[in-house]
């Protein structure tokens, strides 16, 4: 059986190394790429696809996430493979909950991303193993875990956003938004933005500029 890939990355050298790379395999039929998550999704429902390759970043439109839920939500859509250069724990848990059946790095041989593609297309969990034991790490302390709202919020404070712009962005309180900041700062062991910042950015929590 052939599995019908779409390719979908901002970056056209990205989209053709990954093409070279998928075409060597005799069950994968490259059938579309796309530019934008918006065209992501539009092909998603529109062409006859298996998986999408999904990177998280496009520049100013929608993210890769948003676009992994939007095709994940749609009954008997493709399984979505996030292809990505971030192993943040937001990026992660913003993917795993929009409902990315599996998420890879860009570095990952040619040979675990076959795989992994495969893998996906049976409907099973496809993570790097580097993702994979960060999934774990937060399993076994919860207790000390930022939740993904509080991951949301940090990263929009990496950003530059006050809490007036957080709350507006997040539809949130501005009490709930500092709610928020006291719980991360608790568990990172911080007390300001600045150190917040600077711990979940060296532990790899959210990305920075």
């Amino acid at each position: 059986m052939t599995i019908r890939l779409l390719l979908a990355d901002d970056h056209p050298v990205v989209r053709a190394g990954l093409r070279a790379v998928l075409d060597t395999e005799p069950d994968f039929a490259v059938v579309a790429e796309a530019a934008t998550a918006e065209r992501a999704v539009e092909l998603a429902a529109s062409e006859p696809v298996d998986v999408v390759l999904m990177d998280l970043q496009f520049g100013a439109g929608m993210h890769g996430s948003a676009a992994t839920a939007a095709i994940t939500a749609r009954p008997g859509g493709p399984r979505v493979l996030v292809l990505t250069t971030y192993d943040t724990d937001a990026d992660i848990l913003a993917a795993v909950e929009a409902g990315a059946s599996g998420y890879l790095l860009k570095d990952a041989p040619p040979e675990e991303l076959a795989a992994a593609v495969r893998t996906a297309a049976a409907g099973q969990s496809a993570l790097a193993p580097a993702v994979a034991l960060r999934l774990m790490d937060r399993m076994r302390t919860p207790a000390e875990a930022l939740t993904k709202r509080e991951l949301e919020v940090l990263q929009l404070v990496a950003d530059g956003l006050s809490n007036q712009q957080i709350s507006k962005k997040l539809f949130l309180s501005q009490a709930t938004v500092k709610s928020h900041l006291v719980h991360i700062y608790a568990k990172l062991g911080v007390d300001s933005r600045t150190s917040a910042v600077a711990a979940a950015a060296t532990r790899r929590l959210i990305r920075t500029p």
